[in-house]
């Protein structure tokens, strides 16, 4: 079935450089166009922000912890971009004197992730200029590339493909439905998603590739790899909720008591392990693919790794 596919994969990189063509967009011209994000209505829908399960806070309260979790959700992206496109830069390297076609595509897809960058620090520098001082994005970038580039290939390719499938699932269930958004924050992710498209179906090509090349002593080795990734992740998340909660409660207007403080705590990283982790595991495609390159006791590993943050939900 993996040669099957492999094989098959040879024509999508170059429809994948003619939608990229088609779909090429600017920041200022097609995305921004002189807008600012309208802070009268929420970033995230419920369904991503989970605010609706709090139904001690104001209307008012629910959207300004939806705007906060929207600005973290566009650093989150640049964080894990930073990496991506690197990685992708990396995988090129199979191909400088072999196949030009592939080689175009992957190019196109850092090219890509390089513009996606410089689109979420503009959020930031928007966002950072109309709410209140004190938010902190926590982890660095440079740093959790560093660490995320040190685990295999094959493991570094998988949580790319997570987080790009998960990318394209809530822009397409959740995002794109929901009409009470700021309109230009929903725009972001419009274009975002127009382009992420086709850096799915890359990274699901390139990690199948990868996969064809590991004995299973090595595979067994990548598991552990992304086992590690998505803890790291985690721990990423739990320390970025934190630091949210705490800028929430300083700006909400009012003094809650502990025990609703404590309850957006668990609400806030519960809405951050769905969005970054539990959604992507979900998503049939993901596990499809996961599902063709491991064993059952494989699958029986990551399962039980992951159970803790699924009980959460």
């Amino acid at each position: 079935m993996q040669a099957t596919t492999l094989e098959n994969g040879n024509q999508q990189y170059a429809k994948c450089i003619d939608v990229s063509k088609r779909v090429r967009w600017d920041i200022d011209r097609d995305v921004i166009r002189g807008r600012q994000f309208d802070f009268s209505m929420k970033f995230l829908p419920d369904a991503i922000s989970k605010v609706n399960e709090l139904q001690f806070l104001s209307v008012d309260e629910r959207r300004f912890l939806s705007q906060i979790q929207g600005r973290t959700y566009a650093n989150m992206f640049g964080l894990v971009e930073r990496f991506i496109g690197a990685k992708v830069l990396e995988v090129t390297q199979g191909y400088w004197l072999g196949d030009q076609t592939k080689l175009e595509a992957l190019v196109r897809f850092s090219d890509e992730e390089l513009k996606h960058q410089e689109l979420f620090r503009r959020i930031e520098r928007m966002t950072a200029a109309e709410m209140p001082d004190g938010y902190a994005f926590v982890p660095q970038p440079n740093e959790v590339a560093s660490v995320v580039l040190g685990k295999s290939s094959w493991a570094v390719l998988a949580l790319t493909c997570h987080i790009e499938l998960f990318t394209q699932a809530h822009y397409r269930q959740s995002i794109e439905p929901e009409e009470n958004l700021s309109e230009l924050y929903k725009d972001v992710f419009l274009y975002h998603w127009r382009e992420e498209s086709q850096h799915a179906i890359l990274d699901e090509l390139e990690w199948r590739r990868e996969d064809a090349s590991l004995s299973p002593s090595q595979r067994d080795l990548a598991v552990d790899d992304l086992i590690d990734l998505v803890a790291a992740v985690d721990g990423l998340l739990q320390v970025q909720a934190a630091s949210d909660v705490d800028y929430f409660l300083r700006h909400c207007g009012r003094s809650l008591s502990a025990d609703e403080a404590n309850k957006v705590r668990t609400l806030v990283l519960k809405a951050y392990r769905w969005q970054y982790i539990v959604s992507g595991v979900q998503e049939p495609r993901f596990m499809r693919i996961l599902g063709d390159m491991i064993t059952p006791e494989q699958a029986e590993q990551i399962s039980s790794a992951l159970a803790p943050i699924n009980n959460t939900h």
